[in-house]
């Protein structure tokens, strides 16, 4: 069952974040605290939204983070996937693709042009996954991250 996440579920989308980010070897970088993603995904202007995934028992084993974007040469809404994640034992169960299915759900729901996501690229199970389910790699395309010290004195120039 995938369902919209509700304030309850703070504690747990935190603990799939600290479970993502030992995934992607990189457990020390998560700063996020349940203040934070309860403000940022339930406050007065949310900036993104979530979903959970339930085994048949009703407990959470997925989560995904998602944030509308914008195409202007789709002149329509899209939806960046930010976080998608499934508990190892629930694994192979149908969770993660059920997840994007919800997504995708959204997106045709609200007309919107697109739902995209990154990838690391030595995350073969992930690669192989999405390429399964249709998405294409989008190899022209190179991320750039402003944050840290570079984005505060960029932000008060």
């Amino acid at each position: 069952m995938i369902r919209s996440a509700t304030r309850s579920d703070v504690p747990t989308i935190l603990g799939f974040i600290h479970a993502l980010a030992e995934y992607e070897k990189a457990p020390d970088e998560v700063k996020a605290s349940e203040a934070d993603l309860e403000l940022h995904l339930f406050g007065p202007e949310p900036a993104a939204h979530a979903l959970i995934a339930e085994d048949d028992a009703g407990t959470p084993v997925g989560f995904a983070v998602w944030y509308t974007t914008f195409s202007t040469w789709l002149a329509k809404p899209g939806i960046h996937l930010e976080d998608l994640f499934v508990s190892p034992a629930a694994r192979g169960g149908g969770h993660g693709k059920a997840l994007l299915v919800r997504l995708a759900q959204i997106a045709v729901e609200r007309g919107y042009g697109r739902v995209e996501w990154n990838v690391l690229d030595w995350n073969e199970p992930s690669i192989k996954f999405y390429l399964a389910l249709g998405a294409e790699p989008q190899h022209e395309w190179d991320k750039y991250r402003l944050t840290g010290e570079p984005l505060q004195r960029l932000g008060t120039a």
